[in-house]
């Protein structure tokens, strides 16, 4: 990532975005993100600023220019203001005067300035075996930091922050501090910082963009007066393996689509194949869950000319349909079944005995002749 785009990342994680949305905002893979945090641990680093009378960027291209054009160093000191010297110096330092260009002296500079001191727990090691110990125990940083003046009252290098011992443990690249020690002993288990102006409260942790609410949904699909109105959902299996299901509101029809993963764009494709099949009548409208497996959800309803509703999140009783075909259905596919080893035409067939399995809520006719009622 360039500068700018990591300036951009540390604004919107100081703002209290969450991962997957810094992610999406900046087009690259949670993972890039989660690893630059991490990197850091989670504390954004502090901008690089040239101590006073140093070059800077500006200057250093003002230098490269002239120096292109065949002007003096003398020449170059007086525009600039500079002493001669620290021309020469400069450009001397960074190839001398066929080799200089700005961009390059610019880099050398700012690895020069690096801060060259070691930290306390680099260089006090047995303060640092006293806090590994200390954290193994479940001991907080506060807690170790506050009891180091009484355990140790004379020896003033026994002494850190607690702020020190967190960024100790969530800094990957200090590697100061056993790395499994910020997975089980701090109590909150978090794999990076968060400091006090981070907050995601109020936010879903994956928020799925132009999500439509359920509330906006046609009255015939809430009154079962119509055919069409279908919800879906997914079932898990074992093995990470999934399939979709699709049950119609009025007439408790059950389709099965099989999906070779989880990923938004599949269940989209797999959706969008699948409704070309689908009669007219039975497309109108979908309702789903707030998973992130329907993050493609405009894809597919441009593609299939279905209206895509969402639920409340936590709030499986407004799909109430979907949840009770999907307990039916575990009676074909039980839990930690690997779903991955059933082809579409073996899932066809199991949807076809619900199909014409007489329910109750149906009068105790069958789905089958329910979608043919009301064709």
């Amino acid at each position: 990532m360039s500068d700018a785009v990591k300036a951009e990342l540390w604004r919107r994680w100081r703002a209290g975005e969450s991962i997957s949305m810094i992610a999406r905002a900046l087009d690259v893979a949670a993972g890039t993100v989660y690893t630059q945090l991490k990197y850091h641990g989670g504390i954004a680093p502090a901008p690089r600023r040239p101590r006073a009378g140093h070059l800077d960027a500006q200057e250093r291209e003002t230098i490269s220019r002239e120096l292109s054009r065949g002007t003096s160093l003398r020449a170059i000191a007086v525009r600039l203001e500079r002493p001669p010297s620290t021309i020469s110096r400069e450009v001397a330092r960074n190839g001398g005067r066929d080799a200089y260009r700005a961009l390059a002296a610019q880099d050398r500079a700012e690895e020069r300035r690096r801060r060259p001191k070691q930290r306390v727990l680099e260089r006090n090691t047995r303060l640092r075996a006293h806090v590994v110990e200390k954290l193994q125990l479940e001991w907080s940083p506060d807690q170790i930091a506050r009891r180091l003046p009484l355990d140790h009252a004379d020896d003033s290098d026994m002494r850190i922050s607690h702020e020190t011992i967190y960024r100790s443990v969530y800094t990957s690249r200090w590697k100061l501090i056993p790395k499994h020690l910020a997975e089980t002993a701090l109590r909150t288990r978090r794999p990076i910082r968060k400091n006090k102006h981070h907050s995601v409260k109020g936010q879903w942790r994956s928020q799925i963009i132009g999500a439509r609410p359920i509330d906006e949904r046609p009255e015939a699909a809430d009154n079962r007066s119509v055919s069409g109105h279908l919800e879906g959902d997914l079932i898990l299996g074992g093995k990470t393996s999934q399939v979709a299901t699709l049950v119609c509101r009025k007439t408790r029809h059950l389709t099965i689509v099989q999906l070779a993963d989880r990923r938004a764009e599949t269940l989209a494709a797999a959706l969008i194949q699948r409704y070309t099949v689908i009669p007219t009548e039975m497309k109108r409208t979908l309702t789903w869950d707030r998973g992130m497996e329907m993050a493609d959800h405009q894809k597919f309803a441009t593609a299939a000319g279905v209206e895509v509703f969402f639920a409340a999140p936590r709030s499986p009783w407004q799909r109430g349909t979907n949840e009770n075909t999907n307990k039916l259905l575990r009676q074909y596919l039980p839990k930690k079944t690997d779903l991955a080893t059933f082809t579409q035409a073996e899932l066809d067939a199991i949807a076809d005995r619900l199909n014409n399995r007489p329910r109750k809520c149906l009068g105790y006719r069958t789905p089958v002749e329910c979608v043919a009622l009301t064709s």
